[in-house]
Order: structure tokens, then C-alpha cells, then sequence
């Protein structure tokens, strides 16, 4: 899949989290506010990576990720009521960090794009440290685009 923002489709994303648009999201323009695209972004996220901390006590305490960049794409507003579609997956895996692409969708429409960059690291040590091999082959397992490494 292109990195384009006008050529993401839902169907790139297996990790799709359904969010409701609510009337606090909506600023005085009459669109939803862009600070909230972040916020849809994180819970997606959230919930795709919330199955590793699930098979291992150890992540989220002694490790895990960090966010370390963020930016957006706004391709088209958003109004109130509206049913989102948050898709998440992981673009390209690094020796110690991953890239992110959520694409925010009304329908099969993209109405927006979150990139990130996470940081595998050591919570004790405060300190990168490379991503572990069973989460590379989990994350490419549950890809339906393979993360370019």
C-alpha cells in the first residue's frame, strides 16, 4: 500500500476499532476538533498492542513503547453524529522502533491519517532497546499489509 494519504483503504487494516463521534469532540466550527484525531489514534493504538501486554506481565511494567513522533493528515471533516472507524497497523519495524499508520474512516471514506513512530524501550533503564523477535512476528502475523523491516 502507498503511504499517500488520498490511497488508504479500510481494508488494509485487520485492527479495526469502532468509535462513536460525540457532541464534546466538535469544536465552533462545527467539525470535529483536530486535537481529537490524536485522541481516536491512541485508543486504537492502545487496543492493538493491549494483546502482548496480555501474554506477557513484564510489558507495560519493565517495557513496552513509547510514543515519539506524531502527526496527521486532515482529508476531510468530520461532523456530529458520525461513526469512525479507526484502522491501525504497523508500517515498517526498525531495530528498536515501529512506524504507525491509523486511518480514520466514516463508511469506507478516509477522512484522516495518523502517522507515529513508537519506541520499544526499557522503562527500568529509560533507554531504546531493540523489538523483541516474537513481537515482530506477531505484529507481521497480524498484518494484512507486511510492515517493511
Amino acid at each position: 500500500m502507498s503511504q499517500n494519504k488520498h490511497e488508504i483503504r479500510l481494508d488494509d487494516f485487520r485492527h479495526r476499532l469502532p468509535l462513536d463521534v460525540r457532541w464534546g469532540d466538535v469544536d465552533v466550527l462545527g467539525h470535529v476538533n483536530n486535537a481529537k484525531y490524536f485522541t481516536y489514534d491512541e485508543s486504537s493504538r492502545i487496543a492493538y498492542f493491549e494483546p502482548f501486554g496480555a501474554a506477557d506481565p513484564r510489558m507495560w511494567k519493565d517495557y513496552g513503547l513509547i510514543l515519539a513522533s506524531i502527526g496527521a493528515d486532515f482529508i476531510q471533516q468530520v461532523h456530529y453524529p458520525a461513526q469512525l472507524t479507526v484502522g491501525t497497523r504497523v508500517t515498517k519495524i526498525g531495530r528498536s522502533s515501529m512506524n504507525t499508520l491509523s486511518g480514520l474512516f466514516v463508511g469506507d471514506q478516509v477522512m484522516a491519517a495518523v502517522r507515529g513512530v513508537l519506541v520499544w524501550f526499557d522503562y527500568v533503564n529509560q533507554k531504546a532497546m531493540p523489538v523483541p523477535e516474537h513481537i515482530r512476528a506477531a505484529i507481521r502475523a497480524r498484518e494484512a499489509v507486511a510492515p517493511e523491516e
